[in-house]
């Protein structure tokens, strides 16, 4: 059977802001199936931003498993990532799982993967899926070359991933914490 491939995650850390953004391609061999997949979220009442490429059922259990240690920690980023990776690496059933999260708060991204890494970036940029290794270079240029805002830079580097990987479509779902007017995160799908 043919798997889905798709998803670019990118995340960028600039000036106490977080941004978070997701392509929605799913393809199913050589066919678009779905453009517009949600692959981005808020979490913690919005003071935690988390997106994930993989398998959708598999990010989606890792994702739940992230969130109840993120709640027993008390929304401790680090603690709730090394706790959640320590499950899915030694857990029978988890350790299957084809996914890789990026986490992210107002201070912080880290990368989390199913071998046992959680791991922050030396830059405040992360990137996972088809076309993150496009998406972390084109984020990376933009923060050290440009003015642009964290969201700005996620966005155009989902964009660059997008003219290069065959499998992201350039469009994004961006999310920013804080938001400076209400101190939560954000939706900017535009």
């Amino acid at each position: 059977m043919t798997r889905m491939h798709g998803t670019t995650i990118v995340a960028v850390h600039r000036d106490g802001v977080s941004a978070l953004a997701g392509d929605g391609q799913v393809t199913l061999g050589d066919q678009i199936v779905k453009r517009g997949a949600v692959k981005v979220r808020t979490l913690e009442d919005g003071a935690v931003l988390a997106g994930f490429a993989g398998a959708v059922s598999d990010a989606f259990t890792l994702m739940e498993k992230f969130e109840g240690y993120l709640s027993a920690s008390k929304g401790n980023l680090l603690k709730a990532s090394v706790e959640t990776v320590k499950e899915w690496r030694t857990d029978r059933a988890l350790r299957n799982l084809e996914a890789m999260l990026i986490i992210a708060d107002e201070e912080q991204i880290l990368t989390l993967s199913g071998v046992g890494d959680v791991v922050a970036p030396d830059v405040p940029v992360a990137a996972v899926g088809s076309g993150g290794a496009y998406a972390q270079a084109a984020a990376m240029a933009l923060l050290q070359h440009s003015a642009l805002s964290a969201p700005e830079i996620a966005r155009e580097a989902i964009r660059i991933a997008g003219e290069i990987d065959i499998y992201t479509s350039g469009e994004a779902t961006v999310l920013v914490v804080p938001d400076p007017e209400t101190n939560a995160a954000i939706e900017d799908a535009s």
